[in-house]
Formats: C-alpha cells, structure tokens, sequence
C-alpha cells in the first residue's frame, strides 16, 4: 500500500519528489486534504491515469484513513482487470452502502487536484468523483438523502457555474453600489456564524443590501473563487479578475 500524504506538510519539490517515487513503486499516490470549518475534507489519486489509462479518482467526506484505503481499493480492482464505469452502482467498495462514480467537470479540477496538475504539468488527465451512498442507501440526488451529509460531497459532474455547497437562493449581504452603481466586489468575508458579505469597498453601513447568492455569481463568475472560503476569513482583490489576498479576520469583525 503508498505511503499517504498531507500535501501541506511537504514543499511542492518534495511533494512532488515522493509522489513521483510512490507511483514508480505502487503505480499511484494518494492525497489526502483535511478538512477545515467550512469544507470537507477529500482524497484523491495521481498515477491511475499514468499506470493503467484509468481516470483519477476523488472522494470527500471519509476519515483519513478511509480515504486512502478505499482508493488503493480501486487501484487493486484495476490491477485486477477491473474499469471505472461512471453512472454505475458499486457494491464491493463500501461494506455497507453503494458506491458510484461521476465524471468530473474539467472546470472543476483545478480546484482539487492541485499536485495531479503539478505533477502532469500539460499532460490533460481525466477524472471522476468516488461518491458514498447514506445511512438509507441513497445518494445526495436521491430523494430520502440525509441533508446533514450533502456538504460532505460537492458533486463536481455539475455545478462548475455555482461552486458554493450553499442553495442558490442563500440571502447574502452585498452593498448598494454593487447593485445601484455596477461597481466591482473587491473584498469578499466569510463570517465565524457563516454569513457572507460581498463588498465594493466603499460602502456605509446604509449601503448595505441583501441578495441572493446566485444573483452575485451570474453577475461575476469570478466570485466562484471565494466557495472554499473558511469560516472567519476574507479575500480582497484589487479589480474583477485580479489576484485574491486572503486574510483571517480580526476578533473584533467577527464580533461585527
């Protein structure tokens, strides 16, 4: 079985030096990225597409070491002569509940598979989503679905134009000359009890309005980059597009 990997712990040179050693020697590494507050936490493969000309496989919401058993699972299946079939039901991965994989949107990888990219440089690979059935068999599309576990699996076959886990009609602050005035978000916060703010900079307190969350993405795609915002933490950029500088918030504007 590879060795697993926390890719913060390691420089990119090192990351990279490991991953390259565990997949000459096991035909694949495992990712592993802890959860924070506010996001799930996932594990992902890189090699599957090197070794046997079989997509990368992600999966979220599993302990640590669940995650990283369940994909060398997989990798054993195709050693076997085993495939990825997407739209499938499985029932030899899980022990106690169905399993199916979901092809990946390709607007979606880069917010994910950040060592696969680096490791693969202009190599395109292909990729799906290991997603877990609940404690009633059914999956997050399925009516009957616990709602307490659908932020634990964002579905990446969809959603690459709304990449918030929140519903679309999420009530948010945004200011009036956002709305009024057409001028750019340039500072987006994320408070400790949830709540967003998306901020022109120059409001007053009588400025501030209250939309909903799609209504600021169809608006300004580019506020998609904020979805894995922490609790407690703000982005600011200088204009629509440019490089976000995230900060985490002072006790007194969390109190705010």
């Amino acid at each position: 079985m590879n060795k697993e990997i926390e890719h913060k712990c390691m420089s990119k040179n090192e990351l990279l030096i490991e991953t390259k050693t565990n997949i000459d020697k096991y035909g694949l590494q495992v990712i592993m990225v802890g959860r924070s507050d506010y996001s799930s936490s996932f594990a992902y493969s890189i090699g599957l597409f090197e070794t046997y000309k079989q997509p990368e496989v992600i999966c979220f919401g599993l302990p640590d070491k669940l995650g990283n058993e369940i994909i060398n699972d997989i990798a054993e299946l195709i050693r076997n002569g085993g495939t990825i079939k997407t739209y499938s039901n499985y029932d030899n991965i899980f022990k106690d509940s169905r399993a199916e994989f979901l092809p990946v949107d390709e607007r979606n990888i880069p917010d994910y598979f950040g060592v696969a990219l680096q490791y693969y440089d202009k190599t395109e690979f292909p990729a799906v989503q290991l997603v877990w059935s609940d404690r009633n068999d059914k999956f997050p599309w399925e009516e009957g679905f616990e709602k307490k576990f659908l932020p634990d699996q964002p579905l990446l076959d969809r959603n690459a134009d709304f990449k918030f886990r929140e519903d679309k009609n999420l009530g948010i602050f945004t200011t009036r000359q956002w709305l009024d005035l057409a001028k750019p978000i340039t500072r987006v916060v994320h408070d400790i009890d949830g709540d967003w703010q998306f901020l022109t900079g120059d409001q007053m307190p009588e400025d501030i309005r209250l939309v909903t969350l799609e209504q600021m993405i169809i608006n300004d795609a580019t506020l998609n980059d904020a979805f894995d915002l922490d609790y407690g933490y703000s982005m600011e950029r200088e204009y629509i597009g440019g490089e976000w500088t995230k900060t985490k918030l002072e006790d007194d504007e969390n109190e705010d």
